[in-house]
């Protein structure tokens, strides 16, 4: 793992366009040769697109492969650049909406999905603003100590355990009335999950944007960070109204209707490597 941090912290010394370039040959490579992860792309493709040819999945997800390993090598341009080449990195919309509210006193809850910018949105974002965080622990024990220490950067990220309740979340989030960085648009298993509609087939969602925003009586913000070119944007959206409501299957179908909506305008830059619907509701067929 060390020999892997050496080579992040050397990679963060090469202009965006050449780590972009390396990560062209190396996703075009992992590709070719990660054929499990490419077929679970393909299906999650097939479930979401159906209208997609073959060739179109094919294509995108060769792709999809090139942003991802790109993710991974701009990890030490998150962990060891200056913040201030960060800033310049990434250009920043409609912060308004988050502070606006925060000037009110109000409690802010950011929907933030997994796009492949995801990484260094959020280290920008937690320069204007504190953030709380949940943390699942690494089973590597370096990688874990740095991922850990690489949140805690700009000392004024509040980090709670997956494993602790909903009531250390609202906690953190009333220190500052710090916005809480919510990642719910994957599949974590059954427990805690209710069947929503994602693109046109069932996924195992987590609820908790709608039960964590009526419990802390908090406002939700979706934010969304994209690549374009060898930059970044994060950009802020409108508090959403009428939410949560007392149905808690629509207010999570509304949170999934938003994300794909993003998705289709970006539809390279999703995480579809990750087994979304890998959970099935009773009786009906695996995919993967």
């Amino acid at each position: 793992m060390k020999i892997v941090f050496a080579l992040l912290w050397l990679l963060r010394l090469l202009p965006m366009w050449l780590i972009g370039a390396l990560a062209w040959l190396l996703g075009s490579l992992a590709y070719a040769l990660a054929r499990e992860r490419r077929r679970v792309g393909l299906i999650n493709l097939r479930l979401c697109f159906p209208d997609m040819s073959l060739a179109e999945r094919k294509r995108l997800i060769r792709r999809n492969f090139r942003h991802m390993i790109r993710l991974a090598l701009e990890y030490g341009v998150c962990w060891w650049s200056s913040a201030e080449r960060i800033r310049k990195l990434v250009t920043v919309k409609n912060l308004h909406y988050v502070t606006d509210l925060r000037t009110k006193g109000e409690d802010v809850i950011l929907f933030y999905p997994h796009f492949v910018a995801f990484e260094m949105g959020a280290y920008r974002m937690n320069q204007d603003i504190p953030l709380v965080s949940v943390y699942s622990h690494q089973k590597n024990r370096e990688l874990d100590a740095q991922i850990y220490k690489g949140r805690q950067r700009y000392d004024n990220c509040y980090i709670v355990s997956r494993q602790e309740s909903l009531r250390s979340i609202i906690k953190a989030m009333r220190q500052d009335h710090a916005p809480f960085l919510y990642l719910p648009d994957q599949d974590f298993g059954p427990r805690d999950s209710i069947f929503v509609k994602f693109f046109d087939t069932d996924a195992a969602t987590i609820p908790g944007l709608s039960r964590i925003a009526k419990l802390s009586k908090a406002h939700v913000v979706p934010v969304i960070a994209r690549r374009v070119g060898n930059r970044f944007e994060l950009e802020y959206y409108p508090p959403w109204e009428n939410y949560p409501t007392d149905d808690v299957e629509a207010d999570t179908r509304r949170m999934n209707a938003f994300l794909e909506e993003r998705i289709r305008e970006m539809p390279d830059q999703y995480f579809w490597l990750h087994k979304r619907f890998k959970t099935r509701p009773p009786g009906q067929p695996r995919f993967y």
